[in-house]
This record gives C-alpha cells, sequence and structure tokens, in this order.
C-alpha cells in the first residue's frame, strides 16, 4: 500500500471512529398505545384503569389465536372500554367466529375487571 493510500484509508477509520454512535429504532409500543386507548374509558369504573387495561391486553386478547378477531377485539376495547367487535371490522368468512370469540374471553376479561392479577 502506497503511504498516500495508506493515511487515507487511516483518516476514514478514525474519521468513523468519532462519529456519533447510530440512535436507537423506537419500535411502536402496541401495549402501550392499548392502555393509553383504554384507560380513559375505564375512570370512574375501576380504581387502576391503567392495571385493567393492562391485563386485557395481556390476559383477555391474548387467547384470541385469529389476528383478525384479535385486532377487532382491541380495537373495541380501546374505543369503548368494555369487549366489542363490530360486524365491519372483521372479515365476512370470520364473523360466524364472534360468537365464540366472546365466550372465549369471558372468563379472563372478568378475571381482569374483578380479580386483577397486579
Amino acid at each position: 500500500m502506497r503511504p498516500l493510500s495508506f493515511m487515507l484509508a487511516l483518516g476514514f477509520l478514525l474519521a468513523g471512529a468519532c462519529l456519533p454512535a447510530r440512535a436507537e429504532i423506537k419500535l411502536p409500543d402496541a401495549r402501550g398505545d392499548f392502555v393509553r386507548l383504554c384507560a380513559p374509558h375505564m375512570l370512574g369504573r375501576w380504581a387502576h384503569p391503567e392495571s385493567v387495561c393492562g391485563c386485557l391486553h395481556d390476559y383477555a386478547v391474548a387467547v384470541v389465536e385469529d389476528s383478525d378477531l384479535r385486532l377487532a377485539l382491541l380495537r373495541g376495547i380501546s374505543e369503548t372500554g368494555v369487549p366489542t367487535i363490530e360486524d365491519a371490522w372483521v372479515p365476512p368468512a370470520k364473523r360466524s367466529q364472534i360468537g365464540a370469540t366472546f365466550t372465549k374471553v369471558a372468563k379472563p376479561t372478568l378475571q381482569c375487571m374483578f380479580e386483577p392479577l397486579n
């Protein structure tokens, strides 16, 4: 390597070492967003609205395997404060599963509201 090439290469390496570290990429916090949207609907109903909403997210909604039904349920709770699924939020082929979804989330929902874990 010629001296000038070596000096240029060394300069680029040293300059790179002086650059600030790349900023961390912040990923959206889906749980935090859900709690932030849900909690105002729980004010006046429960002593700890954030805990109830977090529990609903972590336990009640988590038992729904189908992503379309789970997203619809998250939307319903965050918009109303109670488990709700509008037909329009679910593909037509899955609308017949709405009733079974409510049956599946009933027990964890009641536990979140009346027997919270935290």
